[in-house]
């Protein structure tokens, strides 16, 4: 199987089944991400235990690619502490944006969206959950825009 066919099933099947789908009651922060371009609106809840992601979900509604990167990342960041989760959003950022950056091994089924910079226009669909999670975590609630 292409690496391309196999990235293109991991988004599929995170889109069709999403881990981590729905609210936390109660969670310590949430925050809410909005794409007006294509119209990708989700929130981001986190439980924090110490400086650790004890769990963490969201819900909204979105493309396949914004479902699949928060369903993505839900499952990346649960059971990280704040500065591994910070350290892997600019990863993603750099793998969303920039052409010569190659996914490696350590970033598992992250790497998958590594193909979403061939639509520029979708990298914004891919990273508002990333956005909102770190506005969650650095200002507690808050709203993000793609704008």
């Amino acid at each position: 199987m292409e690496l391309k066919e196999l990235y293109r099933d991991v988004i599929l099947d995170h889109n069709r089944r999403p881990r981590n789908f729905g609210r936390i009651e109660p969670c310590e922060t949430c925050a809410e991400g909005h794409n007006p371009l294509c119209g990708d609106r989700l929130t981001v809840y986190v439980r924090m235990k110490d400086d650790r992601i004890e769990d963490i979900r969201f819900e909204g509604k979105g493309c396949a690619i914004s479902t699949a990167s928060a369903s993505l990342m839900t499952e990346a960041v649960k059971g990280q502490d704040k500065a591994t989760v910070n350290a892997l959003y600019g990863r993603i950022h750099s793998l969303l944006t920039q052409q010569d950056a190659v996914p490696d091994a350590s970033l598992g089924k992250l790497a998958a969206l590594s193909g979403v910079r061939e639509f520029p226009a979708r990298v914004k669909c891919a990273s508002l959950c990333w956005h909102t999670l770190n506005a969650a975590l650095e200002r507690g609630e808050a709203t993000v825009s793609t704008e």
